[in-house]
């Protein structure tokens, strides 16, 4: 089968399972984004996922992913989904439409800074450590407000939502307090009644999880070997 057959019928599998997702939790499907997590694939591949009919394309490294967006001719909608460090923000600003990790209010300001010069907004999903995993990046859920407070204050900056990740478990069923609890925490935020802070998004949910992230109020779901697989980026 070829790879784009292959990504074309590994996606209408995913959007049936988000479907059925959304129909058990009271939802529209159409508020559910997938974004092709192409991270550790090669060029081609995020084009023939281009290709299949995806949209959202999500990377996590600048040096490797600003190639394939200058190659592709800035096709599609670009994720930053890893952690940025803010001597990157410059490659990401401009190029990236989201960024999926802001965690920090020096990153915060860079962002808006680069942001200013190209005129271009930068929407952010603030990364809140839900988990409290030492090994993962964000924000503990008690510093959350003070910071969306703040960095929605920044000129080109937009607070558009939040991020989570959840442990890697065997039980997709342990992750789901994880994700209910970001509902709670964007719901908390959308109470302020601030139109800087109506952070519409949640993203939330990979491979293995993405189910469960849905029936909890993900909006996006960001999906690498359950949907363009593992292959290694070419030297």
């Amino acid at each position: 089968m070829k790879e784009m057959d292959l990504i074309s019928q590994r996606l209408q599998q995913i959007k049936g399972n988000i479907v059925a997702a959304c129909q058990r939790s009271g939802r529209n499907p159409k508020e559910v984004q997938i974004v092709a997590v192409t991270k550790y694939v090669d060029m081609e591949t995020t084009r023939r996922a281009l290709d299949a009919g995806l949209v959202h394309i999500g990377e996590s490294r600048a040096q490797e992913a600003v190639p394939k967006w200058k190659e592709l001719g800035g096709r599609g909608v670009w994720h930053f989904i890893g952690h940025l460090q803010s001597n990157k923000a410059k490659a990401v600003a401009g190029r990236f439409t989201y960024v999926h990790s802001l965690d920090r209010y020096s990153l915060a300001k860079e962002l808006s800074r680069r942001s200013v010069a190209n005129g271009q907004a930068t929407k952010c999903m603030i990364q809140v450590n839900i988990s409290g995993e030492k090994s993962k990046h964000g924000l503990k859920p008690d510093e959350l407000l003070e910071f969306a407070r703040e960095s929605a204050e920044l000129p080109q900056l937009e607070i558009e939502g939040l991020m989570t990740m959840a442990p890697v478990t065997d039980d997709p069923e342990e992750v789901r307090p994880i994700f209910r609890h970001l509902k709670t925490l964007q719901q908390e935020l959308q109470r302020l009644g601030d139109p800087k802070l109506s952070v519409p998004h949640l993203s939330m949910g990979m491979s293995r999880d993405y189910i469960i992230a849905v029936e909890e109020g993900a909006t996006f779901v960001r999906l690498g070997s359950v949907l363009v697989g593992t292959q290694p980026q070419k030297a």
